[in-house]
């Protein structure tokens, strides 16, 4: 599995293109489609899905525009999240506009099956890690080539803190349950957070007062 991360819009989303034979995946689309297309392009790359670590506007904005070039596109996310997608309170700053029109929303439980169906053999763990938002998810993948896993944290884990909970549906005790679930990860588990600098499970062990 090969990845390519960068960052994206106003709030400096990472948004990742992960590919394998030629199909591609992005994780957390949050603003310039045209960038991502770019890049798909570069690498010559067919879209096959969208996978959303949760459902905040700053890392969904692209969507309806790669929707609209790519029809049947689906987007993963999980059952909690998807039914705050176009909610009101997503809005947020408020002069940024509503993200309405996203199609195709499929559950992140069958992303493991889809994968299989594009012909992948990088395997993903999908873990429920709600706090941030009700719904919020990781990714967990595998590569089985001896290489460390990947983790996307979303706005869960970041290197040296974690997401907010100040936001509706936000919930810090829930939060510090889901991080319980990342803290028995491996070690060597390279984490792709949803802002900022990448980090290992072993560092943030050390140095996250949020994981202490």
């Amino acid at each position: 599995m090969n990845r390519t991360t960068f960052e994206v819009g106003t709030f400096e989303v990472n948004c990742s293109i992960l590919s394998e034979n030629g199909k591609a995946i992005v994780v957390d689309p949050g603003a310039d489609a045209t960038h991502i297309r770019a890049e798909l392009k570069k690498q010559e790359l067919d879209l096959a899905a969208v996978l959303l670590t949760h459902a905040h506007f700053d890392h969904i904005c692209a969507i309806p525009e790669l929707q609209r070039v790519y029809p049947d596109l689906p987007v993963f996310i999980s059952d909690a999240d998807a039914k705050i997608i176009s909610h009101p309170f997503n809005q947020f700053p408020p002069d940024y506009p509503l993200v309405t029109g996203i199609k195709n929303v499929k559950t992140a439980k069958d992303l493991g099956s889809f994968l299989t169906s594009i012909g992948w053999t990088a395997t993903v763990e999908v873990i429920d890690t709600p706090g941030h938002t009700p719904g919020g998810v990781c990714y967990l993948f595998k590569t089985g080539d001896g290489k460390p896993d990947t983790l996307f944290s979303g706005d869960t884990l970041f290197c040296c803190s974690v997401g907010r909970t100040d936001f509706p549906g936000g919930d810090m005790a829930t939060l510090q349950e889901s991080l319980e679930k990342l803290k028995v990860l491996p070690k060597d588990t390279v984490v792709v957070p949803g802002h900022g600098i990448e980090t290992t499970i072993a560092r943030e062990l050390a140095s996250n007062p949020f994981l202490q």
